[in-house]
C-alpha cells in the first residue's frame, strides 16, 4: 500500500467506523483479521514468530494456529476500538474499565513524583491513556513517525483529542529533554517499551532467548527519580482490563550501562508474566527475538547480493 493509499484508507476508516453500527463494525474487522490469519500474511507469520517462543518448543502447529486466530482477531479489536473510540463517549469508557494497581500510581503524582509507566503492545493502549486523562492526569508520550506525515499529523490529533500529550520518537526536537522535564514536574510519561525501534537498546532475556528492549525506561526513571511501573492491558469480553504492576527499582551498580540493563532485565520479567496470562492480546507482529533480526539482516544481505 503507498503513502497516499494508507492516508486515505485510515482517513476512510475514521469517518466510517464512528458512523456504522457497532456491532456491524465490529464483524467486519472480525473478517478482516480471519482473512488475514486464513492468508497466512506477513502480519500472522511474525505474529506467530514471537508466540512460537512463548508457547515453547513443544507446542503443536495447531495449538499455534489457534492462538495466532485469537491474537489476531484481539489485533483488529484493536484497531476498530482506535477508530471508534471518540465516539465512545467518557460514561462507556469509564463502565467498561476494570483496573488494580492505579492508586499506587496516583498516589506517586499527587507526591509530586513523576510516573514511568511501560507498557508491552497488549490489550489497547488508546483506551487506557483516554481512561487516565478521563481521571484528571495529562499523559505525555511518544509516537513512531509514520509516512505520509498527513498520517502522522492524523494519529498526533486523534491521541491529543483523548488528552495525551504526543512527541515524535524520531525527528523531533528535544523529545527526551521533554520527557525527562515532565516526570522532573510530577507528570506522568507512559512508553510503549517491549520493542527497541532504534536497534540501541539492552539486550535482555524474554522467553528464554535473547531480545533488545529500549533503554528509554529505566534511562529515565534513572535520570529523573521518577517511580517505574509497568502496566498490562488485556481484554475480558467487553471490559478493557488495565493492571498497574509494582514499581521496579532502578538497579544498583557503578556502570551506568549495567543500571540500564539490569533494571531492563527487570522490566522484561513483568512483561513476559503479563503476556504470558494474556497470549491473545499481545499484538506483537514485528521482529522482536534477537535470533530473528539476525535471520532478517541475512535474507536482507542474500537479496543485496543477488540482486534483488
Amino acid at each position: 500500500m503507498d503513502e497516499r493509499t494508507a492516508a486515505l484508507a485510515y482517513s476512510a476508516g475514521w469517518a466510517m467506523v464512528r458512523r456504522s453500527p457497532e456491532r456491524a463494525g465490529r464483524a467486519v474487522f472480525r473478517q478482516m483479521a480471519d482473512r488475514s490469519w486464513r492468508a497466512h500474511d506477513d502480519a500472522t507469520r511474525g505474529l506467530e514468530r514471537n508466540l512460537r517462543r512463548l508457547l515453547g518448543p513443544r507446542a503443536t502447529d495447531a495449538q499455534l494456529r489457534a492462538l495466532s486466530r485469537a491474537g489476531m482477531r484481539s489485533y483488529m479489536r484493536y484497531y476498530y476500538e482506535m477508530f471508534r473510540l471518540p465516539a465512545m463517549g467518557s460514561d462507556h469508557i469509564v463502565r467498561h474499565t476494570r483496573q488494580s494497581g492505579i492508586e499506587v500510581l496516583e498516589g506517586h503524582l499527587r507526591a509530586g513524583r513523576g510516573v514511568v509507566a511501560a507498557l508491552p503492545h497488549m490489550g489497547n493502549w488508546d483506551h487506557a491513556g483516554a481512561w487516565i486523562a478521563l481521571r484528571g492526569h495529562t499523559l505525555t508520550t511518544v509516537a513512531q513517525r509514520l509516512r505520509p506525515e498527513s498520517l502522522f499529523q492524523r494519529f498526533t490529533a486523534y491521541r491529543e483529542s483523548l488528552g495525551m500529550e504526543v512527541l515524535p520518537l524520531s525527528g523531533g526536537s528535544g523529545t527526551v529533554g521533554t520527557l525527562a522535564r515532565r516526570l522532573r514536574e510530577g507528570g506522568l510519561v507512559c512508553l510503549l517499551a517491549d520493542r527497541d525501534i532504534n536497534g540501541g537498546g539492552p539486550e535482555v532475556d524474554f522467553f528464554g532467548e535473547k531480545a533488545r528492549m529500549p533503554s528509554g525506561p529505566a534511562s529515565l526513571a534513572m535520570n529523573t527519580g521518577a517511580a517505574l511501573m509497568p502496566v498490562s492491558l488485556w481484554y475480558d469480553g467487553p471490559y478493557w482490563n488495565i493492571r498497574v504492576h509494582d514499581e521496579i527499582p532502578v538497579a544498583p551498580g557503578a556502570q551506568r550501562s549495567d543500571r540500564v540493563r539490569d533494571t531492563t532485565q527487570a522490566l522484561a520479567h513483568v512483561f513476559q508474566d503479563a503476556i504470558a496470562e494474556h497470549p491473545e492480546d499481545w499484538h506483537m507482529l514485528q521482529t522482536v527475538f534477537s535470533a530473528d533480526h539476525d535471520a532478517d539482516r541475512a535474507r536482507e544481505l542474500e537479496r543485496i547480493e543477488r540482486g534483488g
